[in-house]
């Protein structure tokens, strides 16, 4: 299975972080649109998978199920193409670093996907999971109101945002990853366990709290309104900003995308003086640079 090398990798993020914030906005809108689309179908199928099981005998088995058919949302985005905010929170980022991309762009950019994928989790949370009657049974119901509680109305807002921190760390990580594949088979295995392991651990998501939250609004959820949606994707934006922007771009820029500011001078700058001693390129006697290597005379 052929793969990149994380340099590799830190190269191709850099382009593919140019290739999002060039983008036109129209294609933004429509790739926004199905990437929001994309992550409430995992939603959807996350609350179907796991209604009615009893978290008493199962116990953690809910949110393992839960994780694992969550990541159909993450290997839609990558494998088919669309674009994800929190992905390009990463992405566009580390161009920026790289001086390839101005902040302008990564603004717009930034702004233009967040409303696109505002509308795409909109429309599967209003027409196909509440008017189908998919989440609208009682055992889903019933999921989709433990889900949408939590995040809605038991989360502090120091929680909201770590763990949207922790989330978007991880999320990002796979986008990585599967930046390393060559091939479907390995992207899918990038993605699955860092996405599996954030929705078990029940961190915070934004683009997929615009579909959890909603939904239940829309299903009539008592107790859930627009005000603790709104509350919720403040932090989780923040949140999931900062675990893209510095864990993955700004480390993995640290790493291998900047360039050092004094690389050490090339073998054939250096000179000998005459006991056989390299002394630094410009001389100074100091003694920093200096080594014994063998003169002619030494070695016969």
């Amino acid at each position: 299975m052929a793969y990149k090398s994380p340099p590799e990798i830190t190269s191709a993020s850099i382009e593919a972080g140019v290739q999002k914030a060039t983008m036109s906005w129209d294609k933004l809108m429509v790739g926004g649109f199905l990437a929001g689309a994309y992550i409430a179908f995992a939603g959807m199928l996350a609350i179907t998978a796991s209604a009615g099981l009893d978290p008493k005998k199962v116990g953690g088995v809910i949110t393992l199920i839960t994780g694992s058919v969550f990541t159909l949302g993450l290997i839609l985005v990558v494998i088919a193409g669309s674009e994800l905010l929190t992905g390009n929170m990463a992405l566009v980022p580390l161009a920026a670093l790289a001086r390839r991309v101005n902040i302008g762009r990564m603004s717009v950019n930034f702004t233009v996907v967040l409303i696109a994928n505002l509308l795409g989790s909109l429309f599967v949370a209003y027409f196909l999971a509440v008017k189908t009657g998919v989440v609208t049974d009682a055992q889903p119901l019933a999921r989709l109101r433990d889900i949408a509680e939590a995040k809605a109305l038991d989360e502090t807002d120091t929680q909201i945002f770590l763990r949207a921190v922790g989330c978007n760390w991880l999320v990002c990580l796979a986008v990585w990853m599967a930046l390393a594949a060559d091939d479907i088979g390995g992207k899918v295995l990038a993605i699955f366990f860092p996405i599996m392991a954030f929705v078990a651990m029940g961190f915070d998501h934004v683009v997929a709290n615009m579909f959890f939250l909603p939904a239940a609004i829309f299903a009539e959820v008592p107790g859930i309104g627009w005000g603790d949606a709104l509350h919720n994707w403040l932090f989780a934006l923040l949140g999931n900003f900062v675990g893209a922007a510095v864990f993955v771009a700004g480390a993995y820029w640290w790493l291998y995308g900047r360039v050092p500011r004094d690389p050490p001078p090339p073998a054939d700058e250096m000179r000998t003086d005459g006991d056989g001693a390299v002394a630094d390129a410009d001389g100074d006697g100091d003694g920093q640079a200096r080594r014994r290597v063998p003169t002619s005379r030494s070695a016969a």
